[in-house]
């Protein structure tokens, strides 16, 4: 493998990147009419435009050269052959095949996988169609009408994302939570105002045995059976999402109510299986194939366009510009819409956690360039009377994806044309900038003086030359969100192939939960002198001085 600094178009980049230092957006928009023609492109209603940013032609060339280099096109065939391109755990990639929809094979070592698929998406198109209907009732023969979905990391934030995404899609009467903490304050509040004789529980852990996920499991087992008086109603109201079965079988849950999923599917790429069980109750089965088809219609074109004009690959190498060329730490995400509140949150996890490596592929420490940036963000029109100041006028470069339906999801359409004022104002405000001519043209016609003038403008310029992209499309909905959400995996991937890191593994999530462990047994015994660091006993001997003795 031939590191990213090592390949022949990095230093042209570096280059390149040396002589455009002095170019300002405004100029760019000035000299070429063209340019948004010339660096935008449309999916379908789907616009994604990407002439806000600090490139020229010649970058897209170079970037694409780039990502030939780094043989993209042949890892991007490996994913969609099934090809087990996460070593780390020798398992193949494969959450594209969840949302196949042509009649056609997807294998994984010689099998294939899509007659498993199909069995599981028909188990859970039985299984909501029951809920809904009523046919599969509680214990006591009532409807369950409230659901809530148990799991951490991608068993909770996927699926949290898209249902609260789709909200004004919920299917009438049905009320899905989300705990995952396990601090006791989160199911305490899911719990508080639920009946347990209508609350169905979805615990979702691959091996059913992930501590923070299992002892929220046994909290609300512990509540349902305290309510309803028996053991028994824990076959009615529990179901799994997991493999392993004998642990499911122990706790009370129908074997007929497991639903499997494989390990080609990576946890914060999950929401598309059976994880996504939680997206099907609240906005039933029909429209959750239609995110599932959303999401295929982005695998065709990352799969098939060419790299030049191919919108995960051009999202993906506008990053390494910026990390690698700029030096640019951070990456702001910002939807104007309040239903995707929580998806900056949910990138946090796919992208830090895929990208956020230290060695390649070969084992080796990389010390010559960074790998992802931090990923933050809030909606608008929030984000801008909140961070928006530092993104304007702090001494950070942070690029920013602004993210936008041009219908509303309700009915408050003058609401919406404001939110869109302010998403198209933003963009060309922070390309635009302030100049100081600008400003004291402004002041001189409100009447400041001439030492006003010179005191404030300092303070009222905007340097502008902020990158940002935008995507806008024509309304949220199961399918755009589906091809939106696919868009961003595929842009972490292609980040990680020309990082030249494995984005499918999270070795770094594991060491905190072995020594918490540990230290669960030592937060207990009073009478055991901790073996750690000073620090962490200090902490340690300070929590039992103050642990109220009914902790104990």
């Amino acid at each position: 493998m031939t590191r990213l600094s090592e390949l022949p178009a990095y230093n042209k980049l570096r280059a390149h990147r040396a002589e455009i230092e002095g170019l300002h957006l405004r100029e760019m928009f000035a000299a070429d009419p063209q340019r948004f023609s010339r660096f935008s492109l449309q999916l379908d209603d789907l616009l994604f435009d990407y002439s806000k940013n600090r490139i020229t032609s010649e970058t897209v060339g170079l970037l694409t050269e780039l990502a030939q280099q780094a043989d993209l096109e042949r890892w991007i065939g490996r994913m969609f052959g099934g090809e087990a391109i996460n070593e780390t755990e020798g398992r193949a990639v494969f959450h594209v095949a969840l949302r196949h929809q042509a009649n056609t094979p997807m294998t994984v070592a010689g099998q294939d996988v899509m007659p498993a698929v199909r069995t599981v998406q028909q188990q859970m198109r039985r299984f909501v169609d029951a809920l809904h209907s009523g046919a599969h009732l509680g214990h006591t023969g009532r409807k369950l009408t409230t659901v809530i979905n148990i799991g951490i990391g991608g068993s909770d934030l996927g699926p949290q994302m898209v249902s609260t995404a789709l909200r004004p899609y919920w299917v009438e009467a049905i009320d899905v939570r989300f705990v995952s903490n396990v601090d006791g304050a989160h199911i305490t509040e899911a719990l508080r105002d639920a009946d347990p004789e209508t609350t169905l529980f979805i615990v979702a852990s691959k091996t059913f045995t992930t501590l923070e996920t299992l002892t929220n499991a046994k909290t609300a087992r512990r509540w349902l059976v305290e309510g309803l008086g028996s053991e028994d109603a824990v076959a009615k109201h529990f179901v799994a999402v997991s493999t392993n079965l004998n642990e499911v079988k122990r706790f009370g849950i129908n074997p007929q109510n497991m639903f499997e999923f494989w390990d080609w599917v990576g946890g914060r790429f999950s929401c598309w299986s059976a994880i996504g069980l939680s997206i099907a109750c609240a906005v039933g089965m029909e429209q959750f194939e239609q995110f599932l088809a959303g999401a295929a219609s982005m695998d065709q074109h990352f799969r098939n366009a060419p790299l030049e004009q191919n919108i995960p690959v051009l999202l993906g190498l506008l990053g390494i510009w910026y990390t690698n060329f700029f030096g640019c730490e951070a990456q702001a995400i910002l939807p104007y819409d309040q239903y995707l509140a929580r998806f900056p949150a949910y990138l946090q996890q796919a992208e830090m956690e895929s990208n956020g490596k230290r060695t390649d592929r070969q084992g080796q420490q990389i010390t010559d360039y960074q790998t992802a940036p931090i990923i933050w963000g809030e909606p608008g029109t929030n984000s801008q009377h909140a961070f928006f100041q530092l993104l304007h006028q702090g001494t950070r470069l942070i690029p920013t994806d602004f993210i936008a339906a041009a219908n509303p999801s309700t009915e408050l359409h003058d609401h919406h044309q404001l939110l869109l004022a302010n998403f198209f104002a933003q963009t060309e405000a922070l390309m635009q900038g302030k100049t100081a001519e600008q400003v004291h043209a402004e002041l001189s016609a409100a009447g400041a003086s001439p030492a006003t003038i010179a005191q404030l403008t300092p303070h009222r310029c905007f340097p502008g030359n902020r990158p940002s992209t935008a995507l806008l499309f024509e309304r949220l909905t199961p399918r755009s969100l589906g091809r939106l959400i696919a868009l961003y995996e595929h842009k972490i991937f292609v980040q990680g192939v020309l990082w030249g890191i494995y984005s499918f593994d999270q070795w770094g999530v594991e060491l905190g939960k072995q020594l918490a462990k540990r230290i669960i047994g030592e937060l207990a015994n009073d009478g055991t002198v901790p073996k750690h660091d000073a620090s962490t006993n200090g902490q340690i001997a300070h929590y039992r001085r103050l642990r109220e003795p009914s902790s104990r």
